[in-house]
């Protein structure tokens, strides 16, 4: 018997193919009267950056880096949340009502997306893909290649389509 889909992580990069992702998320949700997760990691800062600093500096850039990433995280937040209200105008799709939580997280992609899909009950994952061509197939993206060696969950990559269909999520 197939486990029935009642949360769904959308992991995205703020990329067009993951904002065309999100689509396939919205759509899987309405389907199946799940809610969806949205997930977007912001890289850790470089362990250099704090070397170079020394030990008194540290402190600081630390303090610094953590203000700063509370505005990235606000910012974030509400582009998303914004972007949401986009889709469900342009489509149809009641995107805010489906979103259960907006999450920014600062670490590496693969092991946010997994221990967010695992924190949260999730029973699947959606991503966008990059690439077209013999490049994706060799490298189908480090971040989405991880996450379905690693995950025990169903994951859907979704590729951007031709520059037709492609969406923008600056352009909602």
């Amino acid at each position: 018997m197939i486990p029935q889909i009642k949360k769904i992580l959308y992991a995205t990069d703020l990329t067009k193919n993951s904002a065309y992702a999100f689509y396939f998320a919205s759509d899987l949700a309405q389907k199946n009267d799940a809610r969806i997760v949205i997930l977007h990691s912001i890289g850790p800062m470089p362990a250099q950056v704090y070397f170079e600093a020394g030990a008194a500096g540290e402190a600081a850039m630390k303090k610094g880096r953590e203000a700063e990433r509370q505005d990235d995280v606000a910012e974030i937040k509400k582009h998303l949340e914004e972007f949401c209200r986009k889709v469900e105008s342009q489509t149809g799709l009641p995107c805010a009502s489906l979103v259960s939580d907006v999450i920014v997280k600062e670490g590496y992609a693969v092991e946010e997306i997994l221990n967010t899909a695992d924190e949260k009950g999730c029973d699947v994952i959606v991503l966008g893909t990059h690439g077209k061509g013999w490049l994706s197939r060799e490298f189908l993206g480090s971040v989405a290649r991880s996450v379905i060696e690693r995950t025990r969950k169903p994951t859907f990559l979704i590729p951007l389509p031709s520059d037709k269909g492609a969406v923008d999520w600056g352009a909602l």
